[in-house]
C-alpha cells in the first residue's frame, strides 16, 4: 500500500536503490549500442561520445534525476490508482515518452543521430523505465515504511 502522505526519507531511499538499476542500464546501453553508432555517425569529428570523469559525474546526476522523476511519477500514480502492474506500466511508459522519446526523436530530427538508432535505444530505454517502475513498486510495498 502506498502512503497517502509523501515520505521524503522513503522517496530518497527508493530513488537511490532504483538509480543503481538505471545507472547500470544507461551505461550498458550507451557503451554497447549508442557510443559506437554515434562515433560512426560523426566519424570526421574528434572528441564525440568520449567519456571522462566529469562526463560520468554529470551522467550520474542525470540518471539520479531521471530516477527521481520515475519514482515520483510512480508514487503519484500508485497513490491514486493502487500499487499494481498498471501503475508500473503507466508510470514507466509516461516517463519514457516524456524523456527518451522526446530526446531521441529531437536528436534524429536535428541531424545529431540517425533515425535507425531509435530502433535500439527506445525499446531498451522503455525496458529500463518499466523495470525501474517495477522496482519502485516492490520497494514501496515494504511494510516497514508504512506509517
Amino acid at each position: 500500500m502506498i502512503n497517502q502522505k509523501f515520505n521524503i526519507k522513503q522517496f530518497v531511499i527508493v530513488t537511490l536503490i532504483v538509480s543503481i538499476w538505471v545507472n547500470i542500464s544507461e551505461v550498458f546501453r550507451y557503451f554497447l549500442f549508442v557510443m559506437p553508432r554515434v562515433k560512426s555517425f560523426f566519424e570526421n569529428k574528434s572528441g564525440v561520445a568520449e567519456m571522462d570523469v566529469s562526463i560520468f559525474s554529470i551522467w550520474g546526476l542525470w540518471d539520479t534525476l531521471l530516477t527521481a522523476v520515475l519514482v515520483l511519477v510512480f508514487w503519484f500514480y500508485a497513490r491514486s490508482f493502487g500499487n499494481n502492474i498498471k501503475a508500473v506500466l503507466v508510470s514507466g511508459t509516461f516517463v519514457w515518452l516524456s524523456v527518451f522519446v522526446i530526446f531521441w526523436v529531437a536528436n534524429a530530427n536535428m541531424g545529431l543521430s540517425t533515425w535507425s538508432i531509435l530502433l535500439i535505444t527506445l525499446p531498451l530505454s522503455l525496458f529500463e523505465m518499466i523495470v525501474g517502475a517495477w522496482l519502485s513498486s516492490k520497494l514501496y510495498s515494504i511494510n516497514r515504511w508504512s506509517m
